[in-house]
């Protein structure tokens, strides 16, 4: 028979298994962060501000200001805390103010410079440096297709959002995500395939 005391026992032996921010769901920790637990934001950088980093470099192609945008995106979710509810789902929702984070950037420099891989090519190994090339053309083609295509394929082939995901972020239809993605995908095949064939 269980007691009391064995109860407490397995929810510490069980918090000691999974990271703290495992036990409650990410709108829980906002929530929290929104009545003033600032501290709480701490978690939900931890969790986030890789798909961050990494969903703002793909867009700009600059890896520097995905830092700085990244950096940004947390202080709007402080920002603007008391907009979160938490009937949402928190990922879209952070993911929306990445995007608009980059929208604003990019209306304000109205040009985007994809940083050229080339200077860096005698650091790979031989295989790698294939690898690297063939990274270097997709990351070249994924540049070369506008940027709502660029961005539909970033949130749902590199971040893997699901469609609904992606559909809540971009503020569309999970039929149209779908579609906007085939479109996408062809524009991106093209493009890789005339820069192979250079």
């Amino acid at each position: 028979m269980l007691t009391c005391n064995h109860c407490v026992n397995l929810l510490y032996s069980f918090q000691k298994i999974q990271p703290v921010q495992d036990l409650m769901s990410d709108g829980v920790v906002m929530q929290k962060v929104k009545e003033g637990d600032l501290s709480q934001a701490a978690l939900l950088f931890q969790k986030y501000h890789r798909k961050i980093y990494h969903y703002l470099g793909k867009m700009s192609g600059d890896y520097h200001l995905a830092e700085d945008l990244t950096q940004n995106v947390f202080i709007k979710m402080i920002q603007y805390k008391n907009s979160f509810n938490p009937e949402m789902n928190f990922e879209s929702w952070i993911f929306r103010i990445a995007r608009n984070s980059f929208l604003d950037h990019t209306q304000q420099k109205k040009t985007l410079v994809y940083t050229d891989m080339a200077p860096y090519q005698h650091l790979c190994d031989h295989n790698e440096q294939d690898q690297q090339e063939q990274d270097e053309r997709l990351h070249q083609a994924l540049a070369n297709i506008p940027a709502e295509d660029r961005e539909i394929l970033v949130l749902t082939r590199f971040q893997k959002l699901k469609y609904h995901e992606a559909a809540a972020i971009l503020g569309i239809t999970e039929t149209h995500v779908k579609v906007k993605v085939f479109r996408a995908i062809e524009k991106l095949r093209t493009s890789f395939f005339q820069l192979e064939s250079k």
